[in-house]
């Protein structure tokens, strides 16, 4: 038994040195095999290893694939770092952007808009036809009138963004149409063309756009080109503009009357006691409402004096001319490409019936209620201003 014992003792120990001999081998192996894959690793594509597709988010090896390893040069990892160093130090604040926008950089703001299609695909520089719309024309629609609404569209050329506004609530009915698919419709029930004027044509969104028309539904173009229109326009300087009227019904301002063998005309003499003065409206600086052409400068300024609230426009054409000046010059009627004022009340009857009224009664009474509620506003906001600067005048001379 003693022999026994000392013989695995002696085995025991005659392993242990081999056994640790094997451990350093190991260890010294796995650290020389762990440092050549260290060197190495960083120069290797992980999409030409051929790992199982499971192990690399599919996200992730697009990007990788397209990349070429570069190496950084100095130039730019210092460009870089005074970069990220400067948006730390120095807050973005520039008070000439537009209002909102004033910490981001100027170059990267984008003040404007424009009614461009553009498509789901494909590099957004593609998107735009060679010859951009140079112009815009709106109609205020209801589907009743969809062949008059075709017949005026057919009139306008490729160089005419079309947006219709429908306030009838029926859009893809005008599918029936070739030339609604590359038209803007918008919908929203009950609502008047200046309602959606105020509200879609923006200066900064109409930008791109040399001349805007925002006309009404009843009108025939029979007589009319819209090309040979801005034409004329351009020609005589007019900043707001109409074509001139022929109607089987009465016209109630006479500077609207087509007056034939002339392009244009600028004034007009009214029925006694219109006018106080020539230059003034009706007689001059004048236009009607229903089918207004305005330069992108001057509706500028008429967008920001349309009321939010006095949704039928009635009294705006009186107040048109503060917006150019000298307005009896540049506020004019074409009488070489004119229309026929069909006069259907067509959104008289989106009203509502009540008080033993009709719904077009109730529609008249607000159009004659805003008109007396725009005069008042304009009239106070004029003298208010008028008192604020003589005051300041004042207070200024004093000290």
């Amino acid at each position: 038994m003693a022999n026994r014992a000392d013989n695995s003792i002696r085995c025991s120990n005659s392993k242990k040195p081999n056994d640790g001999m094997m451990l350093v081998i190991s260890i010294f192996a796995g650290v020389v095999i762990g440092f050549l894959l260290g060197i190495s690793f960083p120069t290797l594509s992980l999409t030409k290893m051929n790992f199982p597709s499971s192990i690399l988010p599919s996200v992730a090896t697009v990007y990788i694939e397209n990349e070429k390893p570069e190496k950084p040069s100095k130039t730019s990892s210092q460009n870089e770092f005074n970069s990220s160093d400067a948006s730390h130090h120095h807050k973005i604040w520039v008070p000439s952007n537009p209002r909102g926008a004033e910490m981001l950089p100027p170059s990267f703001v984008a003040a404007e808009s424009d009614f461009y299609l553009r498509r789901l695909w494909g590099l957004p520089k593609d998107d735009l036809p060679v010859v951009k719309p140079k112009y815009l024309v709106a109609f205020t629609v209801s589907y009743e009138q969809r062949k008059n609404i075709d017949s005026c569209v057919k009139k306008f050329s490729d160089n005419f963004t079309i947006v219709l506004f429908h306030y009838d609530g029926k859009t893809s009915e005008y599918d029936e149409f070739e030339w609604s698919k590359r038209a803007i419709h918008v919908s929203v029930p009950k609502q008047t063309k200046w309602w959606y004027a105020k509200r879609f044509l923006h200066p900064d969104i109409i930008a791109p756009y040399e001349y805007i028309f925002i006309w009404d539904e009843d009108l025939g173009v029979e007589n009319f080109d819209a090309e040979e229109y801005i034409k004329i326009v351009k020609k005589h300087g007019l900043e707001i503009s109409q074509p001139a009227v022929e109607s089987r019904k009465s016209i109630t301002w006479k500077i609207t009357k087509r007056i034939p063998g002339i392009e244009v005309h600028k004034e007009v003499e009214e029925k006694p006691g219109r006018c106080n003065d020539p230059h003034l409206p009706p007689c001059a600086g004048f236009i009607e409402i229903m089918a207004p052409v305005f330069s992108r400068e001057a509706w500028r300024c008429v967008w920001h004096m349309i009321q939010n609230d006095l949704v039928h426009g009635w009294g705006l054409d009186f107040a048109l001319r503060k917006c150019v000046e000298p307005a009896h010059e540049k506020i004019g009627v074409v009488d070489s490409q004119w229309i026929i004022h069909q006069k259907i009340p067509s959104l008289g009857s989106q009203g509502t019936a009540q008080e033993g009224k009709t719904a077009f009664q109730g529609v008249r009474e607000r159009c004659k209620r805003e008109w007396t509620m725009f005069q008042k506003r304009m009239t106070r906001s004029e003298q208010k201003y008028l008192k604020e600067i003589a005051s300041a005048s004042s207070n200024a001379t004093r000290t």
